[in-house]
């Protein structure tokens, strides 16, 4: 049965696909690659961690390419690691970009004490960048543009700009509301892939459907907005972006768009591999 987003009668939003995805300790697995991820494509990935103020995991080098990931913090804080030479932590509201191209590995875990969560979202690359130079940024809360509720993580807002390159047209924003505010989300033209995944909190987008934590929610292609109604202090990421048109490829950690694409990239990451056995990092 359709669920529909509360808009005006000519503007309704139909979902297409909710589900509260897979859990294993820390970690929900929201999107994978092979499932959500081949009609949500650019976005191909998300898992929601949320270390319940226990110890967080520590997840030790590994390798990437042809795609790119963003961690978002929403609370406490992150330490990470790459072979881009970068080390530290990532506090709330910040942000860790990593745009693998050819080939990367990097390593994330337990930062200060007490309760952390966030997202980790990946993002397949087009052709020009999935085997060009990686990058690697790292950006605290003071550096991440907010207009209203919303926080733009990555591509453009109401005005407001990431200063990340966005490696297609794609918005990825996180929204906090307070009980009983409103927000409308109005996606960019052209940006027909639309999702949601609620990190915290209740919110209402019908008079009668209430999505909450640790759910994923899926809409129909299309460009109408959708309005939401926070039922308590609510806290979600929301994506949109126009489709990415190319085919998913997939390695263990690797997203491209040719199998020819990603030979090259699985021959750099076992490249960098033998150069961390040498330095002993591995």
């Amino acid at each position: 049965m359709s669920i529909t987003a509360a808009t005006a009668p000519d503007q309704i939003r139909t979902i297409a696909y909710r589900s509260r995805g897979h859990s294993h300790g820390y970690i929900t697995r929201l999107m994978s690659p092979g499932d959500l991820g081949q009609i949500l494509k650019p976005f191909v990935f998300l898992d929601l961690f949320d270390n319940r103020g226990d110890v967080f995991p520590t997840f030790g080098l590994h390798p990437h390419s042809g795609l790119a990931t963003l961690t978002y913090v929403a609370e406490g804080s992150v330490s990470y690691e790459d072979t881009n030479h970068a080390t530290g932590i990532l506090r709330a509201g910040s942000v860790e970009w990593m745009r693998a191209g050819k080939g990367v590995w990097h390593a994330g875990g337990a930062g200060d004490p007490g309760l952390t969560r966030g997202f980790q979202l990946w993002i397949a690359l087009p052709p020009d960048l999935e085997l060009g130079p990686s990058e690697s940024v790292y950006q605290s809360a003071a550096d991440i543009p907010q207009i209203g509720p919303a926080r733009v993580l990555l591509g453009e807002h109401g005005g407001a700009r990431s200063s990340i390159a966005a490696p297609m047209p794609i918005n990825y924003l996180a929204v906090a509301l307070k009980v009983g505010a409103r927000w409308r989300f109005q996606p960019p033209k052209g940006h027909s892939v639309l999702w949601l995944a609620i990190g915290k909190g209740r919110v209402s987008i019908s008079e009668a459907e209430v999505l909450e934590l640790g759910e994923i929610i899926v809409f129909e292609p299309g460009q109408a907005p959708v309005d939401f109604l926070a039922l308590e202090d609510t806290e979600y990421v929301i994506g949109s972006a126009v489709p990415h048109p190319y085919d998913l490829v997939l390695g263990y950690y690797s997203v491209h768009t040719s199998a020819q694409a990603l030979q090259v990239g699985e021959a750099e990451i076992q490249h960098i591999r033998r150069r961390l056995v040498e330095q002993g990092r591995l």
